[in-house]
């Protein structure tokens, strides 16, 4: 509803000078003057400093799975007003529709898409952050999108390990233990971009296989619409796009991102 969407972002805007410049450095997702490409940048850094092994988690559910207890222990710390942290526990257990159309309340995770939601996911993580710095290990968040870089598989392996336990007994949260992985960094992907060697930074494929699909699609030869409409359509796509990717080394793909007939 606009009403509790409007709710919601009034505590945002009240919430974030106080709960942001506590949060961790190397946490990047949804924060004031902070971008994905901050977190990339950091990712590219730590393999051109030989980190060239990444740990990369997984949450099972995460935003369905979310512990309330956990959570508003956690913003009791740093809130003191007992109203403010009554009204957001009600937001969290605020209804929600099953599958037949029947209003159940929520005891777990927080809804997804509301303004307070990416405040609330960076409260709970902000614990794995200060953990994780005191292990000393070298890493990027993005809301729930994590990444570990370590020099070697073994000592990737033992982070997994160690992490994991820590997340499932701290947090109450699942770690995705067939999702999750171990591996050189070339073989993983990070917010749509892989970290190639010298922390070089390319293209996901399959993100260059969507624009090329998008594009078709508006650009279709059998669709009635002006070629004035149809470029209006398309420069938001390729403008986005570009400017999301403009981290990569672009110009080595360009002679193979011709569209096929």
């Amino acid at each position: 509803m606009a009403i509790d969407r409007l709710v919601q972002q009034a505590f945002v805007q009240a919430l974030t000078p106080i709960l942001d410049p506590l949060m961790s450095e190397l946490s990047y997702g949804f924060r004031p003057k902070r971008s994905a490409h901050q977190a990339l940048k950091a990712g590219s850094a730590y393999v051109e400093q030989g980190y060239t092994v990444a740990v990369d988690l997984d949450l099972e559910k995460f935003f369905d799975k979310l512990n309330h207890d956990i959570l508003m222990s956690k913003l009791a710390r740093r809130i003191k007003d007992k109203r403010v942290l009554y009204y957001i526990r009600q937001m969290l257990k605020a209804g929600m529709m099953d599958n037949e159309g029947i209003k159940q309340k929520r005891e777990q995770g927080t809804p997804q898409g509301g303004p307070l939601s990416p405040l609330l996911v960076n409260v709970l993580l902000d614990d794995l952050d200060r953990e994780l710095e005191n292990r000393g290990l070298h890493f990027c968040r993005y809301a729930d999108d994590c990444i570990i870089f370590v020099r070697t598989l073994r000592a990737g392996e033992r982070v997994l390990a160690n992490i994991s336990r820590y997340i499932e007994e701290e947090l109450k949260l699942k770690v995705n233990q067939q999702k999750s992985k171990v591996d050189i960094v070339l073989n993983c992907t990070y917010l749509g971009y892989i970290i190639g060697k010298r922390g070089m930074l390319r293209i996901v494929p399959a993100s260059v296989k969507k624009l090329k699909a998008k594009v078709r699609h508006i650009t279709r030869r059998n669709r009635p619409t002006p070629l004035r409409e149809v470029i209006a359509e398309l420069t938001p796509v390729i403008r986005g796009w570009t400017n999301y990717f403009k981290l990569a080394a672009i110009s080595e793909l360009c002679p193979s991102i011709a569209f096929d007939k």
